[in-house]
């Protein structure tokens, strides 16, 4: 069901703290970490802490929590100093999307192309 944590879900053992990740922002409704293979100097993941399979879902069910992730990554970049940076969310595995719990990822320290690849 969506909003409730599943078991086979990578992100949501991140939020119970079953499996380590490098964190760098936890809110009430957030939590924000390093992703483990970083395509930028800074790249960050933003999750919410309940589980919807894309963004997509996510704003439509929730869409107080999809601002929070929103508004995250915004102050996530400003800590991590990225004057310039990226907010990609993937949708569906022909987007790249590999773990189907929403997320974005925030992107910065360099400069990005457009289009993007």
């Amino acid at each position: 069901m969506a909003g409730e944590p599943q078991a086979d879900c990578l992100f949501c053992k991140i939020v119970a703290g079953e499996v380590p990740a490098t964190l760098v922002k936890e809110t009430d409704t957030t939590v924000a970490f390093r992703d483990i293979n970083p395509q930028a100097p800074s790249h960050v993941l933003i999750i919410p802490k309940a589980h919807y399979p894309d963004a997509a879902a996510l704003a439509a069910a929730e869409p107080t929590i999809a601002a929070d992730v929103l508004r995250e990554a915004g102050e996530v970049a400003a800590e991590e100093k990225a004057e310039s940076y990226r907010i990609v969310f993937n949708t569906g595995t022909g987007a790249g999307q590999t773990v189907f719990h929403a997320h974005a990822h925030v992107l910065g320290g360099r400069g990005l192309q457009w289009p993007p690849g």
